[in-house]
This record gives C-alpha cells, sequence and structure tokens, in this order.
C-alpha cells in the first residue's frame, strides 16, 4: 500500500556550489550587506554607527530561516529577480509583508530597508507560527512570462506550472444563470439580481438578512420563489475552470509527482488540476510572478529620460537613487497631479490628497493605507487629516486612553492606528507579546 504525506514542502535544489543552502544563504545576505550598507550610508563613520543594528536583525532573521528550514526559497526567488534584473525586467520594489525582511533587502528580493520603515520580520515569517514565506514580486507586465519561461529552462519545463482557479456560482452570479435556464425575462431576473448587496463574501443568506425586499417578493411572487430555491442548490458550485493570476509552482520533480495536470481546450498551457491551497497542501510551494501595468509605463518613461540624458552627455537616471524627500515630486503631488500615478490616480484618492497636504514619505505611505473602506467608513480619516494640520489634538491614543509608552509606535500616524506593524509592536509595549506572538494574536 502507499502512504501520501501531506503538511510537508518540497523544493527544488538551487545551484550553491559544494556549499550547504544554509551556508549559501548566510554568504550571500552578508555579501548584500556590505553593498547595501555602502548605498545607505556613504560615510564611513555613520556606517560604523549605524552597522550593528543591521548586523543583529540579519542573524537573527537567518537563524531562523534556517531553522525553519526555508533557505532555499530564498535563494530561488533571489535567483529569478537578479534574471530579471540582468535582462531588462522591470521588478517591483517590493509589496507586501515580505518588505519587512531585512535579508529579502540584502539578497535584492526587495529594494526597501525594513529597519528605517520600522517593519517587522515576524509579519512575513513567524517563528511561532510554521507556514511557508510567501512572496508576491511584481514584474513588467509586458515580460512577465520571460520570467516563467527563464523558471521552466532553469527547473525543467515538466517541474513547473501554473495554478488553476475554479469560478463558482456567487449569490449574483447564481440569479442570473438560474433566471436565463428558466426562460425569465432580462428585466425580471436583473431586478432580483440588484436586491443583492456587492459585498465581498455574500450569500443568499446573507442578502435574505440585509435587504429587506428580499424576503417580501419571495413570498410574493412563485417565480421569484421557484428561481430563488433553486438558486440556493447551486450556490456555491464550480462554474469554470481558469488561471491564477500570478502562482506558479515549481517541483524537485515532475509536476504530476505532486498534482495532475489540466489543460485548456486547445492543449496548451496546462495548469495543476489543484488550487493553491490544495497545491501546498501536496507539499508544493507557490510562488507569485505578478504582471503590473505601472512597472511597463515607469520603465517606458525611464527609457525616454535616459536616451535624453545620452544625447546630453549625462549619466543613466537610478531611480533608486531618487531622494523620498524630492520637493517638486511633493509639489506636484499636494496639487492632485497623480493621474497615472499607481494608487493614487482615482478621483476619490485625488480628494484625499487635496485635504491631507501629504509633504513626507510617510504621509504618502498612510494615504494608501487610509483609503480603504474601513478607515473612510470608520471616520480615521477626518481624524488622521485633523491633527496632521494642528485642527485636533495629538494623543496617543485616544484623548481618554493616554499612553506615552505609545507615542514611538504611533508618532508618525500623529497618535492613529494605521497598520498591522503598529498593533503588534502595541502588543509588545503594553503586554509584554513577543512580536511573533503579537502576530499570531
Amino acid at each position: 500500500h502507499a502512504t501520501v504525506g501531506l503538511g510537508e514542502y518540497f523544493l527544488p535544489q538551487c545551484p550553491t556550489g559544494d556549499m550547504t543552502t544554509e551556508d549559501y544563504l548566510v554568504k550571500k545576505s552578508k555579501e548584500g550587506l556590505e553593498e547595501r550598507l555602502a548605498f545607505l550610508f556613504p560615510d564611513e563613520e555613520e556606517r560604523k554607527k549605524r552597522r550593528p543594528e543591521y548586523d543583529e536583525r540579519l542573524d537573527i532573521e537567518l537563524q531562523v530561516i534556517n531553522q525553519m528550514g526555508f533557505p532555499g526559497y530564498f535563494l530561488i526567488v533571489m535567483e529569478f529577480i537578479q534574471w530579471s534584473k540582468d535582462n531588462g525586467v522591470p521588478v517591483g520594489p517590493g509589496r507586501g509583508c515580505g518588505a519587512g525582511a531585512l535579508v529579502a533587502y540584502e539578497l535584492k528580493i526587495t529594494d526597501l530597508d525594513p529597519l528605517e520603515f520600522e517593519l517587522l520580520f515576524e509579519r512575513f515569517l513567524n517563528p511561532e507560527r510554521v507556514s511557508m514565506p510567501d512572496f508576491d514580486v511584481d514584474f513588467c507586465m509586458e515580460k512577465r512570462d520571460q520570467v516563467i519561461e527563464h523558471v521552466a529552462d532553469m527547473y525543467g519545463r515538466d517541474a513547473v506550472s501554473q495554478i488553476i482557479t475554479f469560478g463558482t456560482m456567487a449569490a449574483k452570479a447564481v440569479i442570473r444563470d438560474v433566471g436565463r435556464v428558466l426562460g425569465h425575462p432580462y428585466g425580471f431576473v436583473d431586478r432580483i439580481s440588484k436586491l443583492v448587496p456587492p459585498d465581498p463574501g455574500m450569500t443568499l443568506a446573507k442578502a435574505f438578512e440585509a435587504e429587506p425586499q428580499l424576503p417580501e417578493i419571495y413570498e410574493a411572487d412563485e417565480e421569484v420563489r421557484a428561481l430563488i430555491d433553486m438558486a440556493r442548490k447551486l450556490e456555491g458550485v464550480t462554474r469554470n475552470a481558469g488561471k491564477h493570476a500570478g502562482g506558479v509552482v515549481i517541483a524537485p520533480t515532475k509536476i504530476t509527482d505532486f498534482a495532475p495536470l489540466y489543460c485548456d481546450e486547445e492543449g496548451k498551457h496546462p495548469v495543476t488540476q489543484f488550487d493553491k491551497s490544495d497545491v501546498e497542501y501536496a507539499g508544493l510551494v507557490k510562488f507569485d510572478f505578478l504582471g503590473l501595468r505601472t512597472l511597463t509605463i515607469i520603465n517606458w518613461a525611464l527609457e525616454m529620460i535616459n536616451k535624453r540624458r545620452a544625447k546630453n552627455g549625462e549619466p543613466p537616471l537610478d531611480i533608486a537613487a531618487i531622494p523620498l524627500d524630492d520637493k517638486k515630486s511633493f509639489d506636484m503631488l499636494q496639487r492632485s497631479e497623480t493621474t497615472a500615478v499607481f494608487q493614487l490616480e482615482s478621483r476619490g484618492m485625488k480628494d484625499l490628497i487635496k485635504r491631507l497636504q501629504p509633504d513626507c514619505f510617510e504621509d504618502m505611505i498612510a494615504l494608501v493605507a487610509l483609503f480603504r473602506p474601513g478607515p473612510l467608513q470608520s471616520g480615521m480619516v477626518d481624524n488622521f487629516i485633523d491633527r496632521k494640520h494642528g485642527r485636533e489634538e495629538l494623543s496617543y491614543p485616544d484623548v481618554q486612553w493616554q499612553h506615552e509608552s505609545l507615542k514611538p509606535v504611533l508618532e508618525p500616524t500623529y497618535g492613529i492606528i494605521l497598520y498591522q506593524e503598529q498593533v503588534m509592536q502595541i502588543a509588545q509595549v503594553l503586554s509584554g507579546y513577543t512580536l511573533g506572538g503579537a502576530d499570531m494574536l
């Protein structure tokens, strides 16, 4: 008989010469640290002064990564990102909690210094909760497929695959589908479907509680009742198969040793028959190769700028060297001239920018965090703006519950609890949690 092992992760071997993956990760990280420190602190005295905190953080992270058995994951991501940069594929500076890893910064997986922005490693890889690290890596939309091709060439085409997704009949869609099959007029079906709130995760049961008209027409109209009853039976049923926007799995052997494959009607572009959750349960590790058009546009702009600079005998523009306090950039931002600027170009965001008048990089980070349904509906956006402009007294976090010990944590956001990192730090300061424990909290 055969025993199927689940819950264990399998990675391909990344080339490390005669070194172990653990030692090779340490070597590459230490080399990267020297480069990064030279870039961050050109003054040698300043570099010597700041080095200890970087050395200490790096040693802690490397110990956790190696203890949890994930050095190979970091090396694989490092390799395909370095290949991308060497081959003219624009790569994003870092997205999500992966930017909190100093090791990722030293390996040039990300381009953000986590110590400068107080980003926490435990949000990405928590030693108190065993789970796979997961870098979301943005690539130029036009050249993303080149990176996936490179990975397939490096590890073997039969060892690399994208991942299937299953579209299900959600509340609105199932009403429309059933209504069409039953032959009801479009207007009749549309009227019922529009009564279902558009909230994420909405179900027919929740819709009946949230919208009083639904139970009313259900009781009053026999045709509506028949449609809804059938829709309830079909709600959640898989409707179609698709391809995950960015998920790619890389196996140590053939993919079919871990998961069956599914091909489209043309027999091209195979994907795993297991979705992203099941494929990880079977032991494969998901890598995210996300295509971002903004990177393509930035690359076009850089090419145009550098052509002009070359004609004038100037060196190419290094986008990483643009200071984060560039006054002309903030002048444009305060005028809401943000059309085509990633995450800052919507009408609502432009209105928020006019009200906030950001004048530092921390304010820009806060802008993106504030422009979400929760903060917008809670009133904290108004509190943040009023505190920034001196119209409301600063408190940490509230006038009724002042905790001076929270001032270092909340000062960058004018006393407002805005980021998950701040919640974790508050648990640490007030209750003595470790950052790993605070992450689980």
